[in-house]
């Protein structure tokens, strides 16, 4: 097998994952940028509570979207704990950007609507970066990883060493993903 082929293997589902979060993050944007926009320079509502409500808008979008199709073949260990998670990282990923814009506008007293765009650009795309990492790392786990508890967010003690949950839930491996994931995950 040829060295391009073994890593298109080995990466297909990473490729695919993220086009697809890169779509769903694309709408996000557009979302955030639109509902932004709106408020800061049609309604006139500051940069920093602009930015901050139309994030939320389209963290509920984002939530929605890659929960159900962007990481549908990993586990899903309860709304409420995957909901939280999101969230919160989504907030970190808010101070992110709103560090970038309200350095732009306050710091550096660049005002108007090219700068707060700008700010928003390039600060969207840092927390961008932060999300993608930390949505695969705590919110929507591998399917080889072990279970957690809805209730507690904390994982379970495995039944038996060696034993992962893929093996006990063997319907788990009818998607094309599954196969090849949990193994590369872990190399990852």
């Amino acid at each position: 097998m040829s060295l391009v082929a073994k890593l298109h293997r080995r990466f297909a589902h990473l490729v695919q994952e993220l086009a697809k979060f890169g779509s769903v993050g694309a709408i996000a944007f557009v979302i955030t940028v639109a509902i932004g926009n709106g408020l800061h320079t049609g309604l006139d509502v500051g940069p920093l509570t602009s930015n901050g409500v139309a994030t939320i808008i389209a963290t509920t979008f984002s939530y929605l979207a890659n929960r159900y199709w962007t990481f549908r073949h990993r586990d899903r260990t309860g709304l409420g704990r995957e909901y939280v998670l999101f969230f919160a990282l989504n907030g970190v990923g808010l101070v992110i950007t709103e560090l970038f814009i309200g350095f732009s506008h306050y710091v550096l007293g660049l005002d108007g609507a090219v700068f707060y765009n700008i700010a928003l650009v390039i600060g969207t795309g840092v927390a961008t970066l932060f999300r993608f990492w930390s949505y695969k790392k705590w919110v929507f786990l591998p399917s080889s990883a072990p279970s957690v508890d809805p209730a507690s967010g904390l994982p379970e003690a495995p039944d038996a060493p060696g034993v992962h949950r893929a093996d006990v839930h063997p319907s788990r491996l009818g998607h094309s993903l599954d196969a090849h994931a949990a193994e590369d995950y872990a190399e990852i």
